[in-house]
Protein backbone atom coordinates (compact mmCIF):
# COMPACT_ATOMS: atom_id res chain seq x y z
CA UNK A 1 0.00 0.00 0.00
CA UNK A 2 1.31 3.62 -0.65
CA UNK A 3 -0.63 6.56 0.22
CA UNK A 4 -0.67 9.49 -2.64
CA UNK A 5 -1.71 12.77 -1.43
CA UNK A 6 -2.78 15.65 -3.65
CA UNK A 7 -3.39 18.77 -2.62
CA UNK A 8 -1.45 22.24 -1.39
CA UNK A 9 2.55 22.20 -0.77
CA UNK A 10 1.51 22.96 2.91
CA UNK A 11 1.16 19.47 3.52
CA UNK A 12 4.64 18.10 2.95
CA UNK A 13 5.85 19.82 6.47
CA UNK A 14 4.30 16.80 8.15
CA UNK A 15 6.25 15.72 11.21
CA UNK A 16 8.17 12.43 11.41
CA UNK A 17 8.23 12.29 7.85
CA UNK A 18 11.60 10.40 6.83
CA UNK A 19 13.62 9.66 3.48
CA UNK A 20 12.03 12.52 1.32
CA UNK A 21 12.94 13.05 -1.96
CA UNK A 22 11.52 14.63 -4.57
CA UNK A 23 11.20 13.06 -7.85
CA UNK A 24 10.81 14.25 -11.39
CA UNK A 25 7.97 12.10 -13.65
CA UNK A 26 7.23 12.19 -17.03
CA UNK A 27 4.32 10.50 -18.73
CA UNK A 28 2.14 10.02 -21.77
CA UNK A 29 0.21 12.81 -21.10
CA UNK A 30 3.13 15.83 -20.17
CA UNK A 31 4.28 16.39 -17.07
CA UNK A 32 2.81 16.58 -13.89
CA UNK A 33 1.76 19.70 -11.96
CA UNK A 34 5.38 19.37 -10.16
CA UNK A 35 7.82 17.12 -9.08
CA UNK A 36 6.20 14.65 -6.70
CA UNK A 37 7.38 14.45 -3.00
CA UNK A 38 8.60 11.31 -1.41
CA UNK A 39 8.33 9.85 2.09
CA UNK A 40 7.82 7.60 4.62
CA UNK A 41 6.08 7.82 8.48
CA UNK A 42 5.89 4.65 10.37
CA UNK A 43 6.69 2.58 7.49
CA UNK A 44 3.80 3.75 4.92
CA UNK A 45 5.09 5.34 1.97
CA UNK A 46 3.65 8.38 0.73
CA UNK A 47 4.02 10.92 -2.22
CA UNK A 48 2.63 14.37 -2.14
CA UNK A 49 1.46 16.46 -5.49
CA UNK A 50 0.87 19.91 -5.17
CA UNK A 51 -2.01 20.41 -7.72
CA UNK A 52 -1.79 24.13 -8.62
CA UNK A 53 2.71 23.38 -8.56
CA UNK A 54 4.36 25.18 -5.75
CA UNK A 55 3.64 28.74 -5.19
CA UNK A 56 0.14 27.76 -6.92
CA UNK A 57 0.75 29.00 -10.45
CA UNK A 58 -1.57 26.44 -12.13
CA UNK A 59 -5.67 27.75 -13.00
CA UNK A 60 -7.87 24.81 -12.23
CA UNK A 61 -8.78 24.78 -16.23
CA UNK A 62 -4.91 24.54 -16.69
CA UNK A 63 -4.11 21.36 -14.29
CA UNK A 64 -3.06 18.16 -16.28
CA UNK A 65 -5.09 15.61 -14.63
CA UNK A 66 -4.13 12.92 -16.51
CA UNK A 67 -0.26 13.41 -15.94
CA UNK A 68 -0.81 14.08 -12.59
CA UNK A 69 -2.97 10.38 -11.66
CA UNK A 70 -0.51 8.80 -14.18
CA UNK A 71 2.53 10.38 -12.65
CA UNK A 72 1.01 8.42 -8.79
CA UNK A 73 0.54 5.41 -10.98
CA UNK A 74 3.41 5.30 -12.32
CA UNK A 75 5.46 5.70 -8.33
CA UNK A 76 3.01 2.83 -7.36
CA UNK A 77 0.30 4.51 -5.43
CA UNK A 78 -2.75 2.61 -4.67
CA UNK A 79 -4.23 4.91 -2.77
CA UNK A 80 -5.38 8.49 -3.65
CA UNK A 81 -6.37 11.13 -0.71
CA UNK A 82 -7.75 14.62 -2.50
CA UNK A 83 -7.62 17.55 -0.01
CA UNK A 84 -9.31 20.51 -1.57
CA UNK A 85 -10.69 23.87 -0.24
CA UNK A 86 -14.95 24.14 -1.51
CA UNK A 87 -17.36 26.69 -1.52
CA UNK A 88 -20.63 25.54 0.91
CA UNK A 89 -23.84 25.44 -0.96
CA UNK A 90 -25.89 24.50 2.29
CA UNK A 91 -26.20 26.21 5.62
CA UNK A 92 -25.55 23.41 7.48
CA UNK A 93 -21.58 23.27 5.85
CA UNK A 94 -20.44 26.04 7.48
CA UNK A 95 -16.77 27.80 6.57
CA UNK A 96 -13.95 25.59 8.80
CA UNK A 97 -16.37 22.37 7.84
CA UNK A 98 -15.27 19.31 6.37
CA UNK A 99 -16.96 17.14 3.97
CA UNK A 100 -15.97 13.98 3.18
CA UNK A 101 -17.41 13.50 -0.34
CA UNK A 102 -19.27 10.73 -2.11
CA UNK A 103 -20.68 11.74 -4.98
CA UNK A 104 -19.43 14.18 -8.18
CA UNK A 105 -21.55 16.11 -10.85
CA UNK A 106 -19.81 17.39 -13.73
CA UNK A 107 -20.13 21.43 -15.14
CA UNK A 108 -17.27 21.18 -17.05
CA UNK A 109 -16.16 20.71 -20.58
CA UNK A 110 -13.14 18.91 -20.33
CA UNK A 111 -14.47 15.45 -20.73
CA UNK A 112 -11.76 14.81 -23.10
CA UNK A 113 -9.03 15.45 -20.71
CA UNK A 114 -10.84 13.01 -17.84
CA UNK A 115 -9.34 9.78 -19.63
CA UNK A 116 -6.55 7.55 -20.51
CA UNK A 117 -8.48 6.24 -23.16
CA UNK A 118 -9.55 7.75 -26.79
CA UNK A 119 -7.51 7.77 -30.00
CA UNK A 120 -8.42 4.02 -31.10
CA UNK A 121 -9.34 2.46 -27.45
CA UNK A 122 -12.43 2.58 -25.69
CA UNK A 123 -13.36 1.78 -22.45
CA UNK A 124 -15.94 2.72 -20.10
CA UNK A 125 -15.94 2.60 -16.77
CA UNK A 126 -18.35 2.18 -13.67
CA UNK A 127 -18.87 5.76 -11.36
CA UNK A 128 -22.17 4.93 -9.88
CA UNK A 129 -20.19 5.14 -6.61
CA UNK A 130 -17.05 6.79 -7.38
CA UNK A 131 -14.71 6.89 -4.60
CA UNK A 132 -13.43 4.09 -2.53
CA UNK A 133 -15.94 2.75 0.49
CA UNK A 134 -12.84 1.89 2.81
CA UNK A 135 -10.34 5.17 1.91
CA UNK A 136 -13.51 7.33 2.75
CA UNK A 137 -14.66 5.33 5.96
CA UNK A 138 -10.82 5.78 6.90
CA UNK A 139 -10.85 9.66 6.06
CA UNK A 140 -13.75 10.36 7.98
CA UNK A 141 -12.29 8.67 10.98
CA UNK A 142 -9.03 10.27 11.20
CA UNK A 143 -10.68 13.83 10.10
CA UNK A 144 -13.62 13.65 13.12
CA UNK A 145 -10.54 12.55 15.45
CA UNK A 146 -8.16 15.41 14.53
CA UNK A 147 -10.94 17.68 14.58
CA UNK A 148 -11.93 16.68 18.04
CA UNK A 149 -8.35 16.87 19.03
CA UNK A 150 -7.66 20.50 18.13
CA UNK A 151 -10.86 21.99 18.99
CA UNK A 152 -11.50 20.03 22.38
CA UNK A 153 -14.79 20.74 23.97
CA UNK A 154 -15.48 23.80 22.23
CA UNK A 155 -18.67 24.71 21.77
CA UNK A 156 -19.75 25.55 17.88
CA UNK A 157 -16.57 23.57 16.51
CA UNK A 158 -16.14 22.73 13.29
CA UNK A 159 -18.07 19.45 11.94
CA UNK A 160 -17.00 16.70 9.85
CA UNK A 161 -19.85 15.84 7.37
CA UNK A 162 -19.82 11.72 5.74
CA UNK A 163 -20.67 12.32 2.51
CA UNK A 164 -22.39 15.24 0.10
CA UNK A 165 -21.74 15.91 -3.51
CA UNK A 166 -19.30 17.87 -5.08
CA UNK A 167 -20.47 20.07 -7.83
CA UNK A 168 -16.85 20.45 -10.54
CA UNK A 169 -17.20 23.71 -12.25
CA UNK A 170 -14.86 25.40 -14.69
CA UNK A 171 -13.76 28.52 -12.98
CA UNK A 172 -11.51 30.19 -12.54
CA UNK A 173 -14.14 32.91 -11.90
CA UNK A 174 -16.41 31.74 -9.33
CA UNK A 175 -19.77 31.44 -9.09
CA UNK A 176 -22.74 34.19 -10.33
CA UNK A 177 -25.42 34.32 -7.62
CA UNK A 178 -27.43 32.99 -10.43
CA UNK A 179 -25.34 29.76 -10.83
CA UNK A 180 -25.23 29.40 -7.29
CA UNK A 181 -28.53 29.47 -6.25
CA UNK A 182 -29.40 26.80 -9.72
CA UNK A 183 -26.75 24.66 -7.87
CA UNK A 184 -28.68 24.91 -4.39
CA UNK A 185 -31.64 24.28 -6.51
CA UNK A 186 -30.63 20.74 -7.60
CA UNK A 187 -29.74 20.14 -4.20
CA UNK A 188 -25.44 20.31 -4.45
CA UNK A 189 -23.69 20.38 -1.32
CA UNK A 190 -20.34 22.10 -2.30
CA UNK A 191 -18.62 23.81 -5.49
CA UNK A 192 -15.25 23.09 -6.16
CA UNK A 193 -12.85 23.51 -9.50
CA UNK A 194 -10.72 20.10 -9.76
CA UNK A 195 -11.80 17.12 -8.25
CA UNK A 196 -14.12 15.01 -10.67
CA UNK A 197 -11.33 14.29 -12.96
CA UNK A 198 -9.10 13.32 -10.29
CA UNK A 199 -12.15 10.87 -9.30
CA UNK A 200 -12.89 9.74 -12.69
CA UNK A 201 -8.61 9.20 -13.54
CA UNK A 202 -8.01 7.16 -10.23
CA UNK A 203 -10.67 5.09 -11.28
CA UNK A 204 -9.48 3.95 -14.70
CA UNK A 205 -5.71 3.82 -12.78
CA UNK A 206 -7.41 1.12 -10.42
CA UNK A 207 -6.53 3.15 -7.45
CA UNK A 208 -8.61 3.55 -4.08
CA UNK A 209 -9.27 7.43 -4.10
CA UNK A 210 -11.33 10.12 -1.68
CA UNK A 211 -11.68 13.46 -1.76
CA UNK A 212 -11.96 15.36 2.34
CA UNK A 213 -13.70 18.40 0.75
CA UNK A 214 -12.42 21.62 3.11
CA UNK A 215 -15.44 24.39 3.59
CA UNK A 216 -13.70 28.02 2.91
CA UNK A 217 -16.71 30.13 2.52
CA UNK A 218 -20.65 30.07 1.26
CA UNK A 219 -19.77 30.36 -2.23
CA UNK A 220 -22.03 34.05 -3.18
CA UNK A 221 -25.73 32.34 -1.97
CA UNK A 222 -25.36 33.10 1.37
CA UNK A 223 -27.31 36.60 2.34
CA UNK A 224 -25.82 36.89 6.00
CA UNK A 225 -22.62 36.71 4.68
CA UNK A 226 -20.14 37.62 2.27
CA UNK A 227 -19.24 36.82 -1.34
CA UNK A 228 -16.59 34.25 -1.66
CA UNK A 229 -12.80 36.10 -1.99
CA UNK A 230 -9.31 34.58 -2.58
CA UNK A 231 -8.77 36.34 0.83
CA UNK A 232 -11.49 34.52 2.38
CA UNK A 233 -10.26 31.53 1.03
CA UNK A 234 -6.33 31.76 2.18
CA UNK A 235 -7.55 32.79 5.67
CA UNK A 236 -9.62 29.57 6.08
CA UNK A 237 -7.21 26.90 4.13
CA UNK A 238 -4.39 28.09 6.03
CA UNK A 239 -6.38 26.93 9.74
CA UNK A 240 -7.35 24.11 7.74
CA UNK A 241 -4.11 23.41 6.57
CA UNK A 242 -3.47 22.34 10.51
CA UNK A 243 -6.50 20.14 10.51
CA UNK A 244 -5.36 18.65 7.37
CA UNK A 245 -1.73 18.08 8.31
CA UNK A 246 -3.08 16.36 11.74
CA UNK A 247 -5.39 14.10 9.31
CA UNK A 248 -2.95 13.00 7.51
CA UNK A 249 -0.67 11.88 10.27
CA UNK A 250 -3.88 10.44 12.23
CA UNK A 251 -4.86 8.64 8.77
CA UNK A 252 -0.94 7.00 8.60
CA UNK A 253 -1.51 3.79 11.22
CA UNK A 254 -5.56 3.62 9.96
CA UNK A 255 -4.10 2.39 6.62
CA UNK A 256 -2.27 -0.35 7.68
CA UNK A 257 -5.70 -2.12 8.60
CA UNK A 258 -7.37 -1.06 5.47
CA UNK A 259 -8.35 -4.47 4.09
CA UNK A 260 -8.24 -4.21 0.23
CA UNK A 261 -12.20 -5.65 -0.25
CA UNK A 262 -13.07 -3.02 -2.77
CA UNK A 263 -13.54 -3.30 -5.87
CA UNK A 264 -11.03 -0.40 -7.32
CA UNK A 265 -8.25 -2.58 -8.30
CA UNK A 266 -9.98 -4.10 -10.79
CA UNK A 267 -12.25 -1.42 -12.04
CA UNK A 268 -11.04 -1.93 -15.59
CA UNK A 269 -11.73 -5.60 -15.61
CA UNK A 270 -14.16 -5.33 -17.62
CA UNK A 271 -13.87 -1.69 -18.83
CA UNK A 272 -12.09 -2.13 -22.61
CA UNK A 273 -14.05 -2.48 -25.44
CA UNK A 274 -11.93 -2.50 -28.24
CA UNK A 275 -10.72 -5.76 -29.78
CA UNK A 276 -6.93 -6.37 -28.23
CA UNK A 277 -5.94 -6.93 -31.90
CA UNK A 278 -6.64 -3.19 -32.42
CA UNK A 279 -4.44 -2.04 -29.73
CA UNK A 280 -0.66 -1.59 -30.89
CA UNK A 281 2.59 -2.69 -28.94
CA UNK A 282 2.99 1.54 -29.20
CA UNK A 283 -0.01 2.43 -27.15
CA UNK A 284 0.30 -0.55 -24.44
CA UNK A 285 4.76 -0.01 -23.66
CA UNK A 286 3.24 3.40 -23.15
CA UNK A 287 0.05 2.84 -21.15
CA UNK A 288 1.78 -0.29 -19.22
CA UNK A 289 1.07 1.48 -15.66
CA UNK A 290 -2.56 1.54 -16.23
CA UNK A 291 -3.31 -1.35 -18.73
CA UNK A 292 -0.24 -3.05 -18.49
CA UNK A 293 -2.09 -6.42 -16.11
CA UNK A 294 -4.71 -6.69 -19.27
CA UNK A 295 -3.39 -5.56 -22.29
CA UNK A 296 0.67 -6.34 -22.01
CA UNK A 297 2.77 -5.75 -24.69
CA UNK A 298 3.17 -8.45 -27.45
Amino acid sequence: MKLGIIGGSGLYDLEHIKDIKSVKVETPFGSPSDELVCGTIDGVELVFLPRHGKGHRILPGEINHRANIFALKKLGVTHVLSISAVGSLKKKYRPMDIVVVDQYFDRTKRSADHTFFGNGIVAHISMAEPVCPELFKTAFKAAKISLDEIFPGKKGKPAVHKGGTYLNMEGPAFSTKAESMVYRSWGMDVIGMTNLAEAKLAREAEMCYTTVAMVTDYDCWHPDHEHVTIDMIIKNFTTNVKVAKLMIAKMIPMMKSVKGKCKCGSALSAAIITSPDFVGNEFRKSMSPIIGKYLPVK
